[in-house]
């Protein structure tokens, strides 16, 4: 494939699939591939292990998704998993194995979503039945390992999405035995928005010469996402996001608190203002998480108070804005929080709030996003002013790891590995 010159942006109909994948991203209404699409759908087809660092919010599942679609065996010729996915959460899960059944429309695919709080016998039956795709959460996965209900010597494609989420959340030692029982000879795609040390040796011990391509610089701020911040004190944040949500007038809003307790009492308090409050944490069983995310998803949900188990990955196109009521643990989380608005090109803007004590973390976001956020008031509110912000030096974006040309190829294209 000829790399678009200068910002042209890379379409898939340049890119060399087959007629049934092109057919389906029509279908989809995709037309020009995202920067992580058009770097790792080339290399993942030569058959080579890839690192791939991006936010959340670029198509990652179709960057590796469409290569494994267009390599799979039919269920006639295997009727083992053929690809594994592991995600962190359930609602990721639920996510990717929608978006991989949508890419998979014209050729019969068999894709079973293995997270906990599921129905444990339909999963057995599924897997019994014979499944090409497995995607699901590291403990659910390595639990079915375990029982011998997952049979994983036909694996040729592991992938690791949002590995640095899995491994913050203690799920390293679940992904290492689930990637030791995989074949050696493996295809190892591991995608993440920030490449740590952690995964960095996580990488070391389970691929083969993988290939590194970071579309992170050039995305990490987005431009239709409008940010700003108040400074305001701990007893009137309540009262500042009613005036907000007011003022505003969302069409629909996520706002992020940093515990559970926390998402139901602020939930609770924005009921009796507000029609259509929902909340989500971790807590929660999850067929009533299931139940909150297709009323969001719906757009019956005006105003979601959620924890950071929906900071990331979850692609609702409807939010506008985003409310970090709490900051969040880390520069890395108010990314993916304010990547939950701002999706497939639609404008949003995102709310931060600053109380005394807080101000470093201000400035920290402000360096990892290389912006200034834009200060906001309110009439009627003290503003407290953050510590004086350090210059941000803007670095100069590395050149792009240049792709091998393919040959044509057909449906079932023969694995390169």
């Amino acid at each position: 494939m000829d790399k678009p010159s200068g910002d042209q942006p890379t379409r898939f109909k340049d890119l060399d699939l087959s007629p049934v994948m092109q057919a389906a991203l029509k279908k989809a209404g995709f037309a020009n591939a995202t920067p992580i699409q058009a770097e790792l759908i080339p290399l993942a087809l030569d058959g080579l292990d890839v690192i791939g660092q991006a936010r959340t919010g670029t198509g990652k599942t179709a960057a590796f998704g469409i290569p494994i679609l267009e390599q799979l065996d039919s269920l006639e010729e295997c009727r083992d998993p053929q690809a594994l996915i592991v995600v962190p959460t359930r609602e990721l899960a639920d996510q990717v194995g929608r978006e991989l059944e949508r890419l998979a429309v014209g050729v019969p695919t068999e894709i079973s979503v293995l997270a906990g709080g599921k129905n444990m016998n339909r999963q057995l039956r599924h897997l019994n039945n014979g499944v090409q795709i497995v995607v699901g959460t590291p403990g659910r996965v390595h639990d079915h390992i375990q029982r011998g209900t997952l049979r994983t010597d036909k694996i040729w494609c592991a992938v690791l999405d949002e590995a640095d989420r899995m491994l913050d959340i203690g799920f390293r030692p679940q992904i290492e035995r689930i990637l030791r029982r995989c074949p050696r000879d493996r295809q190892t795609l591991l995608l993440s928005a920030t490449l740590s040390s952690t995964v960095r040796r996580l990488a070391e011990s389970y691929m083969y010469k993988p290939e590194v391509i970071d579309c992170s610089k050039d995305e990490m701020s987005v431009e239709t996402i409008e940010q700003r911040y108040f400074t305001v004190a701990q007893d009137r944040k309540v009262k500042l996001l009613l005036r907000l949500l007011e003022r505003e007038k969302p069409e629909q809003a996520i706002v992020f608190c940093r515990t559970k307790r926390g998402v139901d009492r602020l939930q609770r308090t924005l009921a009796r203002e507000f029609d259509s409050v929902g909340c989500i944490h971790g807590d929660m069983q999850q067929r009533e998480r299931d139940r909150v995310m297709q009323s969001v998803r719906d757009r019956k949900l005006k105003v979601l108070v959620a924890t950071d188990v929906v900071g990331r990955g979850i692609d609702v196109s409807t939010i506008s804005h985003i409310v970090n009521f709490d900051i969040p643990q880390d520069c890395d989380d108010y990314v993916h929080r304010v990547g939950r608005t701002g999706r497939m090109g639609r404008d949003g803007v995102a709310f931060t709030f600053i109380v005394p004590g807080e101000g470093e973390f201000l400035t920290s976001v402000e360096q990892r996003i290389n912006k200034e956020l834009e200060r906001d008031s309110m009439e009627g509110f003290e503003a407290v002013e953050p510590p004086p912000k350090p210059v941000v030096k803007e670095e100069p974006d590395s050149d792009q790891p240049k792709r091998k040309k393919l040959n044509p190829m057909n449906r079932k294209r023969p694995r390169r590995r």
